[in-house]
């Protein structure tokens, strides 16, 4: 029996982009629910950062595998909302260290209930142990396939 033409909706790549558009769909639902302007990338960038005080842009950029170019435009929308800021740092005056401000600490706690439910509202049609299954075979076909993404993840 051969492919047919509707055989897309059930390869891998259609079905993460759904999740994908899903992800964000409901990721900024709820952040529009609680007046917040921010990104499921801003949002990745600000807790990162917030983890990792001092944190360089390239490491974050290999942190939460986004491009050089990419992670500037985040930073520079992170930093233009008052809730990064960027100093010469203390390694390599070539690189600017990022820190959270009081106001990116702020946000954190305030988007935190909102990024847990978003991911409850992604997940609803399992149980948990499907949802945990599916963390783990996701986290495992993203390590197996890590080195052919354009931003590899360097952790």
């Amino acid at each position: 029996m051969g492919t047919t033409d509707r055989d897309y909706q059930n390869k891998p790549g259609h079905l993460a982009r759904r999740f994908q558009q899903i992800a964000v769909a409901v990721f900024q639902s709820e952040m529009d629910a609680i007046g917040c302007d921010i990104t499921p990338v801003q949002y990745a960038a600000l807790a990162a950062i917030n983890t990792c005080p001092g944190l360089d842009q390239a490491s974050l950029a290999k942190e939460i595998a986004l491009d050089r170019t990419t992670i500037t435009g985040v930073v520079d929308r992170l930093q233009s909302k008052g809730l990064i800021e960027r100093s010469i740092s203390k390694n390599d005056r070539r690189a600017r260290a990022l820190a959270v401000t009081a106001e990116g600490r702020s946000t954190l706690e305030l988007v935190r209930p909102g990024v847990e439910a978003a991911q409850r509202l992604m997940t609803r049609g399992l149980s948990a142990q499907e949802a945990n299954e599916l963390l783990r075979l996701l986290r495992k076909a993203v390590d197996g396939a890590n080195d052919l993404s354009r931003a590899p993840q360097r952790i």
